[in-house]
C-alpha cells in the first residue's frame, strides 16, 4: 500500500501551467531570437568576433539564458554571429541527457580538458588571434590558455549582467512559477512547524513542500532563537539539530527554482506563543521600510531613492544587517543596497525601468545586534511601484495557523 501524499501544488495562472506541465519546458523561439540578438549587440559593441560563456557547479547564468542547459558540472559553450552554438560538458555522463534536451547548441563532450577543447573549436572558426569575450567566472588556468589564442581577451559580464537586469513577459513567467513553489514552503512551515522539529526538521518541510512538483532548492536559511533571550539576528546559511521550542521566533529566506528561474521569500514565525515587545517593533520596522520601498520601485526611481525610503528603519529606531535591497532574476544583481547605520559604502548610479527585479528583504535588528527579524520578497518594477511576484502572507506568522494563498490580481 502507498501511503504517500503529494503535498498542495503550486498556486499558478492557466498561462504559467501550461509552461509547467511541460516535460522540459522551453522559452519561445521569439524569447531566444531575442536574447541572441542582445548578445551580439554587447559582442558587436565591443568589438568580439566570438564568445566563450563558462560555467561550473551549477553557475553560469549565460549558458541556460543561450541554449536552455541549466549548468550541472563544467561547461563552455562557444558563440560566433552566423553559427550554432557549441556546448563543451563535462562529466561524459552528463552528456546523453544535454543531447536529449538542448536543440539550441551542438553538445559535445568536454574531453581531457575543457579548455582546451574549446579552444580547438574557436581555431576552426577562425578564433586565432581574435578579440574573444568571457561571460562567466572563468579560472585563471583557462584564462591563461584563452589567451594563447585570443589576440585580446574580453570581460564580458558587466555588459551580460545589464542586459539581465530587466525581464521579459516570457521570463516573468517563469519567475513566477518559481515564486510559487517557494511559497509552496511558507505555507509547509505553517502547517507542520511545532515544538521539538530541528532545524534540519524544518528544511526537510521546505524541500518536500516544493521538490515533487519539480522545485528546484536554492536556498533556506534559518535563524531560531528565544525572543525572551535571543541569541542571533539573522538567519544562518546551514540548519542545525536545535530543537525549535514555544517562545522562539524562527525567521528564514527561502527560494525555490523552476529550472534556472527561482523566486525568494523571507519571513517570521512565532511558535506558540505571540511576539514580544522588541519583536513587534522590529518587525513593524521591517514592514514599515518594505512597504516604502515597493511604493518607490518605480520607473525612473534612482538607488537613492530606495535608500531614502527605506530610512525609515532607522527613523523607528533600529538598523540591518542582510542587503536591504538586491537585484534579482539570473544572479545577485545590482542595485546591492545598505543603510548608512549598517556600513559606508558608495551608492550605485542606477536608475530602474520597468521590468526589473529585486527583492527586498528588511532584516531589521536592534542596534546591539542581539535581535532580529525578516521579512521581505522578490518584486518587479512596474509604473505604479513595486508589485510582488509572491503569494504568501505577510506579517509575523503564527507557527501552526493554516492559510490559504490567494490568487493574483493581474491574471498572470
Amino acid at each position: 500500500m502507498n501511503d504517500y501524499t503529494r503535498p498542495p501544488p503550486p498556486d499558478i495562472t492557466p498561462r504559467q501551467l501550461a509552461i509547467f506541465d511541460q516535460a522540459w519546458p522551453r522559452f519561445s523561439d521569439a524569447e531566444m531570437t531575442r536574447r541572441r540578438a542582445a548578445v551580439e549587440g554587447i559582442m558587436a559593441e565591443n568589438d568580439v568576433t566570438h564568445l566563450l560563456m563558462y560555467g561550473a557547479g551549477g553557475r553560469g547564468s549565460a549558458v541556460p539564458w543561450l541554449t536552455d542547459w541549466s549548468v550541472t558540472t563544467e561547461v563552455i559553450g562557444i558563440t560566433t554571429p552566423g553559427e550554432r552554438d557549441a556546448l563543451y560538458i563535462q562529466y561524459f555522463n552528463h552528456v546523453p541527457f544535454a543531447e536529449r534536451q538542448i536543440d539550441r547548441a551542438d553538445v559535445h563532450w568536454g574531453g581531457a580538458s575543457t579548455i582546451q577543447t574549446a579552444i580547438a573549436e574557436l581555431k576552426r572558426r577562425g578564433g586565432t588571434g581574435a578579440r574573444v569575450g568571457v561571460i562567466g567566472a572563468l579560472p585563471f588556468g583557462p584564462y591563461e590558455a584563452l589567451k594563447e589564442t585570443a589576440s585580446h581577451v574580453i570581460n564580458l559580464n558587466g555588459a551580460f549582467t545589464r542586459l539581465r537586469l530587466t525581464k521579459s513577459d516570457e521570463e516573468l513567467d517563469w519567475f513566477r512559477i518559481g515564486a510559487a513553489l517557494s511559497d509552496l514552503s511558507i505555507d509547509a512551515l505553517l502547517r507542520e512547524m511545532r515544538p521539538g522539529l530541528t532545524e534540519h526538521e524544518l528544511a526537510d518541510i521546505v524541500e518536500h513542500a516544493y521538490v515533487p512538483w519539480g522545485g528546484r532548492s536554492g536556498i533556506h536559511f534559518f535563524g531560531v532563537t528565544p525572543m525572551a533571550n535571543p541569541e542571533l539576528y539573522v538567519p544562518a546559511q546551514f540548519t542545525s539539530n536545535r530543537p525549535v521550542a514555544a517562545g522562539d521566533i524562527v525567521f528564514t529566506e527561502i527560494t525555490a527554482s523552476f529550472f534556472d528561474y527561482g523566486g525568494q521569500v523571507l519571513r517570521s514565525f512565532a511558535v506558540d506563543c505571540e511576539p514580544t515587545k522588541l519583536y513587534r517593533d522590529l518587525h513593524d520596522a521591517a514592514e514599515a521600510g518594505y512597504d516604502a520601498i515597493v511604493a518607490a520601485a518605480k520607473p525612473g526611481a534612482t538607488a537613492a531613492d530606495l535608500i531614502a525610503a527605506g530610512q525609515i528603519i532607522e527613523e523607528m529606531g533600529f538598523t540591518h544587517c542582510d542587503d536591504l535591497i538586491h537585484g534579482y532574476g539570473g544572479g545577485y544583481l545590482p542595485p546591492v543596497l545598505g543603510l548608512p547605520s549598517r556600513r559606508d559604502e558608495p551608492t550605485p548610479d542606477i536608475t530602474l525601468e520597468a521590468g526589473m527585479m529585486m527583492v527586498v528583504q528588511p532584516n531589521v535588528t536592534d542596534k546591539d545586534k542581539t535581535a532580529g527579524v525578516q521579512t521581505g520578497d522578490c518584486i518587479v518594477v512596474t509604473e505604479t511601484g513595486g508589485k510582488s511576484l509572491h503569494k504568501a502572507p505577510g506579517g509575523f506568522l503564527a507557527a501552526g495557523h493554516e492559510y490559504r494563498i490567494e490568487g493574483l490580481d493581474d491574471g498572470g
